[in-house]
């Protein structure tokens, strides 16, 4: 399976960036330079702490 390379002029949409897989993801985005929005509701289905654990400092929480 082949993919498409990363893009950085493209903004990419994160949905669920406090989460592992969000994090990860944006993480590898990041470090190839390519712009992102990240979004995440930060419930407390999981614990709070773990999702908060996963948010960067410049994160906007609202």
């Amino acid at each position: 399976m082949s993919y498409k390379p990363l893009d950085p002029s493209k903004v990419y949409l994160i949905t669920g960036v406090a989460g592992f897989i969000g994090y990860y993801l944006s993480k590898k985005l990041l470090e190839s330079d390519c712009q992102l929005v990240g979004i995440d509701n930060v419930n407390d289905y999981y614990d709070v702490n773990l999702e908060k654990g996963g948010l960067t400092p410049g994160t906007l929480m609202c």
